[in-house]
């Protein structure tokens, strides 16, 4: 019998329905919850992302509002345009889609965003609410992981986590969620001795390292989870012959749409040794736009005084 395949599409729906009811209860209250999204530039990735995070608010019924701004656009700008949505008490949610121009300070206008506001859960403040365990906006994508491993009934309780990769926006906070659901987790890194080694005493592992099919069989524990943050295209032949043993069925697909997406962890060994694993496409993904809708939803209860939804984890 091969490893569980865990669908982060069926879970993704699973929340949105969720949302639709406490959407619905919102508006009853008189409240449209609402989402300002900022793109800065002409990024292509970035268009597309903004684009389905715009399109999954507009169907759920939230208020939704897209600013374009060229890549000329200044620090002081943005601060300017941040001041203003903060002030704005119809726009509950602020998201600026990174990455932003070389000449923009991100941090700065980041940290402009007021903390209640702050739907992608990066403000020191949200991060300093996270580490201590109290109420607020958490980054979507580790949110996202725990909603798969709760909703597909996987322990964490008492479970080995391992963490690959520390970056600020999944490494980190994913760890700490997973230590406030009773793991014992370590984070590991490009400089970590013996990775793999490490990498497979995990019950559980998180593999976040932003590098195409580095996690190996050899990181993998037999039967472990596996969750793949990665999302890498691959466009070149060769690329696809060094990263599948089985090269056939990906070099087709790549004739056939121009690339392939894989993720951080070599797919084919994946299912050979893991006992449940998340695909690239269709597994950590859909839950980071469905996290974002959360976040805006908690953030309009939030910022009314109401207590956010007892059944939400995020």
């Amino acid at each position: 019998m091969g490893a569980r395949v865990l669908d982060g599409n069926k879970i993704r729906d699973q929340i949105k329905a969720e949302l639709a009811g406490q959407i619905r209860d919102l508006k009853a209250a008189g409240v449209t919850p609402g989402l300002a999204a900022v793109l800065v530039g002409e990024n292509p990735a970035s268009q597309i992302y903004v684009r389905s995070k715009v399109k999954t608010t507009e169907a759920l019924g939230l208020y939704s509002e897209k600013i374009e701004w060229p890549a000329t656009t200044s620090t002081e700008q943005l601060l300017d345009l941040i001041a203003r949505l903060n002030a704005r008490e119809e726009i509950d949610g602020i998201l600026v889609q990174l990455p932003l121009p070389p000449q923009v300070d991100a941090k700065r206008v980041l940290e402009a965003i007021d903390p209640g506001k702050d739907v992608d859960g990066l403000h020191p403040v949200n991060i300093g609410n996270l580490v201590s365990g109290r109420p607020g906006l958490v980054p979507c994508t580790p949110a996202g992981i725990i909603e798969i491993l709760v909703r597909s009934s996987i322990p964490i309780n008492g479970a080995r986590a391992v963490v690959v990769g520390r970056s600020d926006m999944v490494g980190k906070p994913v760890a700490i969620l997973l230590l406030h659901n009773h793991a014992t987790v370590t984070i590991c890194h490009s400089k970590t001795r013996d990775l793999a080694a490490v990498a497979r005493e995990g019950d559980i592992l998180v593999a976040a390292m932003g590098k195409a099919a580095s996690v190996t069989g050899e990181f993998i524990k037999p039967g472990a989870t596996v969750i793949d943050v990665g999302i890498n295209r691959l466009t070149t032949p060769e690329e696809v012959r060094r990263i599948f043993h089985d090269p056939a069925g990906p070099l087709g697909e790549l004739e056939a749409k121009g690339s392939v997406l894989v993720g951080d962890v070599q797919p084919e060994d994946v299912r050979e040794k893991a006992g449940a694993y998340t695909p690239v496409p269709g597994g950590v993904g859909p839950l980071t736009i469905a996290m974002l809708m959360a976040n805006t939803v908690k953030a309009a209860r939030l910022r009314r005084g109401t207590r956010a939804s007892a059944g939400s984890r995020s």
